[in-house]
């Protein structure tokens, strides 16, 4: 109680102190110069308490910062807080003399970039680790216009790795009486089925046969890290309008499922984007259900195919790819504007689409060899099966553009996860279904029925 009192009093006139400092200091021009400073001061400071205040006036100094004066800051830290050169070789060279654990520890404190040390210390007051997972989403913001960026970034991924380890995290059953400001969250962050508002929420927590649980941090407070949306059905779900339009439920729905389906799975902070939660947060979610339904048998997911359209416009401008010329033309319909036209030529496309669609979740690549189709890395890569396509699956907007309404059951076989998961990880193998499989081979077939068409 006392060590509480006394934070939360060094807390409150180390805010005090930078108000006034920064007051004196708000000259646009030297911001980001002025926040360098203190990244300096706060590197050779020696005491808790005025670390900690030049933590805050850092932390204070970059949230005034413009778009341009954060990018010279990332600039400065990435090009600026490097290790020293010299105090690596010199290291390096003790070890090689005599490789033992103590000069093995003094090469690693050498190799480490003193920027990493600045971020624990800007870390030092209650509810700094959110502002610098906040100063990271900007950062992730950068990246694809400069790379040179990327070992900041990989700093600050190491750091999050530690401190949002599995340990720390803390699940927390989602309902209608969870406090309003978590539930606002939950329709901001929600990232697979878009809800409209109070009424789309309560139609995906309040009817009995429903779940939602979520991830918390310590340091983050109400801040959700993920979360997962459950449906307790009869049988595999193969279409996710009914459980999205679902008012509520009959007595008894959740005792008598005997599937469990995750129909939606957010991240919530990009600051943390690369830190792996979602297959814990699955794991442990099979855990609670288990003990609270022992009468699921299924564990499966309902999900989007996000990229697919992308991927059959490639195939179909490709003309090297050996897609008939029939076919060809039936899938200019890719081009249209209008979602819902889509849907109704759709309905005399599924002996193309199916099988595409199949082949394109176990042959199409992306980075360093994986599954192209970011759904499909992290349930395979999760140890699940990709067990079956459904047609229409998902016939909203968002489904029929990215889609063509088609969704996804990857089925989590709980003898079967670490076994699938080291397969995946090692060989790359895609555990799949001979339903799968089936189609997989139609696409074979159809694909070698005419000769590619060569350009003109």
């Amino acid at each position: 109680m006392n060590g509480t009192f006394l934070n939360d009093l060094l807390s409150t006139l180390t805010q005090r102190y930078a108000r006034r400092w920064l007051g004196r200091h708000d000259d646009s021009g030297q911001r980001a110069e002025l926040l360098l400073e203190q990244c300096r001061v706060l590197l050779a400071s020696d005491g808790e308490a005025s670390s900690m205040a030049h933590a805050h006036r850092a932390l204070q100094c970059y949230q005034r910062l413009d778009a341009g004066e954060r990018l010279n800051f990332f600039r400065a830290l990435a090009g600026g807080f490097n290790p020293d050169p010299d105090a690596v070789h010199r290291a390096y060279a003790a070890y090689s003399d005599q490789p033992d654990s103590a000069r093995a520890q003094a090469l690693f404190r050498a190799c480490e970039p003193p920027r990493q040390e600045l971020l624990r210390r800007l870390n030092l007051l209650p509810g700094y680790t959110f502002e610098l997972v906040r100063m990271r989403a900007d950062l992730q913001r950068l990246l694809p216009d400069h790379p040179e960026l990327r070992p900041l970034d990989a700093d600050f991924s190491s750091l999050f790795s530690s401190w949002f380890n599995r340990g720390f995290l803390v699940l927390r059953r989602i309902d209608w009486h969870t406090s309003a400001s978590v539930l606002e969250k939950i329709i901001a962050y929600e990232a697979v089925h878009a809800m409209r508002g109070w009424d789309d929420l309560r139609r995906r927590l309040n009817p009995a046969d429903r779940r939602c649980f979520a991830f918390f941090h310590p340091a983050t407070g109400d801040e959700p890290l993920i979360f997962v949306q459950v449906a307790l059905t009869d049988g595999l779900p193969d279409r996710i309008q009914p459980i999205l339009d679902s008012q509520a439920a009959e007595p008894g729905a959740a005792e008598e499922a005997d599937t469990a389906a995750f129909y939606s799975i957010s991240n919530c902070q990009v600051g943390l984007r690369g830190i792996s939660f979602g297959n814990f947060l699955i794991k442990q979610v099979v855990q609670e259900l288990r003990q609270e339904l022992p009468n699921l048998r299924h564990f499966v997911t309902l999900s989007p195919l996000p990229g697919f359209v992308d991927w059959l416009r490639q195939q179909r401008d490709d003309p090297a790819f050996p897609l008939g010329e029939a076919d060809r033309n039936a899938l200019a319909i890719l081009d249209t504007p209008d979602p819902r036209s889509l849907l109704q030529a759709a309905e005399g496309l599924q002996s193309l689409l199916m099988p595409l669609a199949a082949r394109y979740l176990l042959e199409a690549k992306g980075r360093k060899g994986q599954p192209a189709n970011p759904v499909a890395r992290f349930h395979l890569g999760n140890g699940a099966r990709l067990h079956r396509l459904n047609w229409l699956g998902d016939i909203s907007d968002n489904g029929l553009r990215q889609s063509l309404g088609l969704m996804v059951n990857y089925l989590y076989v709980l003898d079967e996860i670490e076994a699938n998961h080291e397969r995946f990880a090692s060989q790359g193998e895609i555990v799949s279904s001979r339903e799968v499989q089936r189609l997989a081979k139609q696409a074979e077939k159809r694909l070698k029925r005419e000769p590619p068409a060569t350009p003109a």
